[in-house]
């Protein structure tokens, strides 16, 4: 695989909605946007369900939209991020569909609104009723296509980010079958999310953290990794990923019940629609005590349930339920990552030359607990910002690259039983710490499981240090919230440290901990 002639361009790593907005915003720069599929195969864009947030209604406005965010993130948002991108939002809904995405319309041509849970106003712009992800992907991949300032290398793998005197100096990517190297002075993580190290997910099994891995291992630092999202109503059956059944069914009034019928969040404020922390741990509270756990939307949408969600009847009818007569079976899946690579406003990581978009940024947008239909929004309007950063920097220096040991295609199947035991729902210090230390060997080592064991790692002794309970992060050991407590980083060289593990034999990770990290 020869990419001489792209020496020098930004890379852009990923074909979601973040890699494909950011190369679109670009434009005219020639830039390479490397894919490891096919533009917006396997990737949790195309699988969303959901909307996009905006504050677009007559009854609503960014501060509203500030504040439900602000609420939903638990007090770990950073409120200048948060303000930035909501007051952007509308604009971005705008933009898109100047770019040709068809989203929902009431019979006046004004856009629809739903309701998802912990938003205080109907701000959730759809598209396809349910199919919002599948319908961004397909009108900004055409776009990019027909873009031509940009170069795409679909079937491609980044293995490695090059670093040279402190700062990106290339890519060591793979495709079909041969090793290259790319020159750059300027990379772009749209990589995605962490899903793929789990069980249960509704991402990609192969989405695990590898743009995490990428960035741990080149020296960037990385926040708020034990915050992990699952959702509360995945499709309880074999499929991988896991069908999600969106929020919006609840928006409609569907109700969560037992085997028997019962409505077990009934006394719970705000229902069915608290946040999805709240409602995800009801859920699986449900299965711990060997219940069943279904959504029963028959009452409220019953035979308009098809119409509605079009894409939901399918998958359901597929796996032999009729959701307008039976309540569907739903249990909890991971379903998003609030942490990441720690990025300023503008996208930047601490190392130079390297920004992250998407799922695989931390930008403080979501603190400890994402607010429904923030994801896309987000990457939306970060890709602006992003773009508008690389495009302003120096493309650095561009030398003859050294030779790089070629790491093998990553594997995640033998981290997922680890990551789902130790990092799910309700957690404990015990278990994590089992988990350090099974994990610590693999990650040290140069296999298929090392990077997906490394992210799980790196995850796990970020859950050990937060020794309270917050947002996502739940510890049965320290239930309680502790008002002290601030975002969780782990600098550069703290970073390089769980990367490498140091040395063979390998020292307890655990020891690490010894450290605190520093608000």
């Amino acid at each position: 695989m020869t990419m001489h002639h792209l020496h020098g361009r930004p890379v852009i790593i990923g074909g979601g909605i973040a890699g494909l907005m950011t190369a679109l915003h670009l434009a005219p720069e020639p830039v390479v946007l490397i894919s490891k599929t096919s533009l917006g195969g396997e990737t949790s864009s195309a699988l969303a369900q959901g909307g996009i947030a905006a504050s677009l209604g007559g009854d609503d406005c960014p501060d509203r939209h500030l504040a439900d965010t602000l609420a939903a993130g638990d007090g770990l948002c950073d409120e200048k991020s948060v303000r930035r991108i909501v007051e952007a939002a509308p604009q971005a809904i705008a933009h898109l569909e100047r770019l040709g995405v068809r989203f929902d319309q009431a019979p006046d041509g004004t856009l629809l609104l739903g309701l998802e849970a912990a938003h205080s106003r109907r701000r959730i712009v759809h598209a396809g009723g349910d199919a919002t992800g599948r319908e961004l992907i397909r009108a900004l991949v055409a776009v990019v296509r027909r873009t031509p300032s940009i170069t795409i290398l679909e079937g491609v793998e980044v293995r490695r980010l090059l670093v040279e005197d402190d700062e990106i100096a290339g890519v060591l990517a793979v495709g079909n079958g041969d090793a290259t190297t790319l020159s750059t002075g300027r990379v772009v993580l749209a990589t995605g999310g962490i899903g793929g190290l789990f069980d249960h997910t509704t991402n990609p099994l192969g989405s695990f953290g590898q743009g995490l891995a990428l960035a741990a291992r080149a020296g960037a630092e990385l926040a708020d990794l034990e915050f992990v999202q699952f959702h509360p109503t995945a499709l309880d059956g074999p499929r991988r990923p896991m069908p999600l059944v969106s929020e919006a069914v609840r928006g409609e009034g569907a109700i969560l019940v037992d085997e028997r019928g019962r409505r077990f969040l009934a006394d719970t404020h705000g229902g069915e629609l608290a946040p999805r922390d709240v409602v995800a741990r009801a859920v699986w509270r449900q299965f711990s005590a060997g219940h069943r756990v279904f959504l029963d939307a028959r009452r409220c949408l019953g035979p308009r349930f098809a119409e509605r969600f079009p894409a939901i009847t399918l998958l359901c009818r597929e796996a032999g339920i009729d959701p307008a007569m039976e309540p569907i079976p739903v249990r909890p899946a991971v379903h998003y990552h609030m942490g990441g690579v720690a990025v300023d406003a503008e996208g930047r990581s601490a190392l130079r030359g390297l920004w992250a978009c998407g799922e695989v940024a931390r930008t403080g947008l979501h603190g400890a607990n994402r607010l429904a239909s923030n994801s896309l929004i987000e990457a939306v309007t970060s890709a602006a910002f992003v773009a508008a950063s690389v495009a302003a920097a120096s493309p650095g220096t561009q030398g003859r690259l050294k030779p790089a040991i070629v790491p093998p295609r990553p594997d995640a199947s033998r981290i997922r039983p680890i990551a789902s035991r130790a990092l799910c729902i309700e957690r404990d210090g015990e278990t994590l710490r089992e988990a350090a230390r099974t994990l610590a060997p693999i990650a040290a080592g140069r296999d298929a499981a090392s990077d997906p064991a490394l992210v799980a790692l790196m995850i796990t002794i970020a859950a050990l240090r937060r020794e309270e309970s917050r947002g996502s992060h739940f510890r049965i050991d320290f239930p309680r919230r502790d008002v002290r407590s601030r975002s969780l980083r782990l600098p550069m060289d703290e970073t390089l440290e769980a990367a490498a593990i140091l040395s063979d034999p390998v020292p307890d990770p655990v020891a690490l901990l010894d450290r605190r990290a520093s608000p």
